[in-house]
């Protein structure tokens, strides 16, 4: 499946400047191994070392976070809208 990937401003150095890209998939796991083979690097920004999302990166799927969905196994429609939140902290 198709799906279009949003990009934040931190990760866009691995995407060539690109807000938003295209990527293969019919779950975001394999969305996430599509990203990395167009992509080198971006992986490892959205992943932690044993494979799991990290922390502090919010993943939505059509606007549903994928944390209270199937996580990696969330299934990614063809057309579905992907993005890639780094979460941000700080205040008074």
């Amino acid at each position: 499946m198709s799906v279009k990937v949003r990009i934040p401003t931190i990760l866009r150095t691995y995407t060539g400047g690109q807000a938003e890209v295209p990527a293969e998939g019919t779950k975001l796991s394999e969305v996430i191994d599509s990203l990395e083979k167009d992509h080198p690097g971006i992986a490892a920004r959205v992943l932690d070392d044993q494979g799991k999302l990290r922390r502090f990166v919010n993943v939505y799927v059509n606007d549903d976070d994928v944390r209270f969905e199937g996580g990696l196994e969330t299934a990614t429609p063809d057309g579905a809208g992907i993005s890639i939140i780094p979460a941000v902290a700080g205040g008074c």
